[in-house]
């Protein structure tokens, strides 16, 4: 693709999925070089973007001359089943998030030749916070501060951008030589974007840590969160349950959830609820899985279909009438903040996937908005004010 290196800011996408971060910033910025290992979310990637630089293969096998090129911005979305609360816990050492690792290395081998991006931004779950005392999160910005940078890091729930519960730990890293205005600072947390786990995890943190931290202060989104029923397909791709399958589910509701119900068939109007299968220790310490709904207008966090319970069930009380049936593929991409334009995989566990996998639109649109852009394009923030 042509470079437009006079106007437009240029990214590299690592882990980068159905290239939700390219959907993000493609309007303002350049894609220099995107990198993912999956066939399918690759297919997705050039399906969307065919001039988008991308080299499909494992990290590890990844040119470090690829990464010899004015690039502004790192942005590395990395596989988090090892640092997820609900996972095994191997951190840095796991099989899937283990990638970190290299990525790491190809990070210092451009920066020590002389290539080295104004920002590095790295997202993940927020379990890193606390899983094995924040060690592998401490250790990525170890690495990242020996290369020359100052750190941050925020929780930013998807929520405020769309009806979806999505918390994410971001980091994100400035070079030291470039200069940051004072308004995208504050001099301690500000909420929403540091809570407790993060303070806890800077209080822990080396006295090199605490000497190169930022707290970064963004804008509160002023958008209204557009309300869950707008996001619900006329004609969805997902059959409905039958009353059986339907009945089922409502067995395996505890008393609170079955509560839940009750109150939506007394609103008198249409409730939308969002449901996950869970296992859930019972009194005689064996797991029953159990069946958990929500008719707050946010969908839970989505996730990689791995078996049945882990699919997003939408729940359609009426009166008495109970309707049950998954969460369509295009609604689950929708709920990340993608256009109906986005080309998604026909099959429905590879959609569900590449949203599962990815990063909320919104929220990496509010992060150029008002910490890339103005650390990046000259007299940015006073051209938007």
């Amino acid at each position: 693709m042509a470079h437009q290196f006079d106007t437009n800011p240029r990214y590299a996408e690592f882990f980068a999925g159905g290239g939700m971060v390219s959907a993000a910033l493609r309007d303002n910025w350049s894609c220099a070089l995107a990198n993912d290992v999956d066939p399918m979310k690759c297919a997705t990637f050039r399906a969307n973007w065919p001039d988008g630089n991308l080299i499909e293969g494992d990290i590890r096998d990844l040119p470090i001359s690829a990464l010899y090129q004015p690039i502004d911005l790192y942005w590395a979305s990395s596989p988090c089943q090892d640092f997820s609360l609900a996972g095994a816990g191997a951190g840095l050492q796991g099989k899937r998030s283990s990638v970190v690792t290299p990525w790491l290395d190809l990070v210092e081998s451009a920066v020590h030749t002389g290539f080295s991006p104004k920002i590095i931004a790295f997202e993940n779950v927020v379990g890193m916070l606390s899983r094995d005392k924040g060690t592998a999160l401490w250790e990525v910005l170890r690495r990242i501060i020996r290369c020359g940078y100052r750190v941050g890091a925020l929780n930013i729930n998807a929520q405020l951008f769309v009806p979806q519960s999505r918390p994410r730990i971001f980091v994100i890293a400035v070079r030291n030589d470039i200069e940051v205005s004072p308004d995208m600072l504050s001099g301690s947390p500000v909420l929403p974007w540091h809570d407790k786990p993060i303070m806890r995890f800077v209080e822990r943190g080396s006295a090199r840590l605490r000497q190169n931290w930022l707290w970064w202060n963004l804008p509160l989104p002023t958008k209204s969160v557009p309300e869950l029923s707008g996001f619900i397909e006329a004609a969805p791709t997902s059959a409905w349950f039958s009353q059986s399958q339907t009945r089922a589910i409502l067995q395996m509701m505890d008393d609170k959830n079955l509560e839940k119900v009750h109150a939506a068939n007394k609103a008198g109007k249409v409730m939308v609820g969002t449901l996950y299968k869970r296992g859930r220790p019972g009194i005689d310490g064996t797991t029953r899985q159990r069946a958990e709904v929500r008719f707050d207008g946010i969908a839970g966090c989505l996730r990689t279909p791995a078996g049945g319970s882990s699919r997003q069930t939408l729940v359609f009380v009426d009166g008495q009438k109970v309707r049950m049936r998954l969460l369509d593929a295009r609604e689950a991409l929708s709920l990340m903040g993608l256009p109906r334009d986005y080309i998604a995989p026909q099959r429905y566990n590879d959609a569900y996937k590449v949203a599962g996998d990815g990063v909320v639109v919104p929220v990496v649109e509010h992060l150029d908005r008002h910490l890339f852009r103005p650390l990046v394009v000259p007299h940015f923030a006073a051209v938007a004010a």
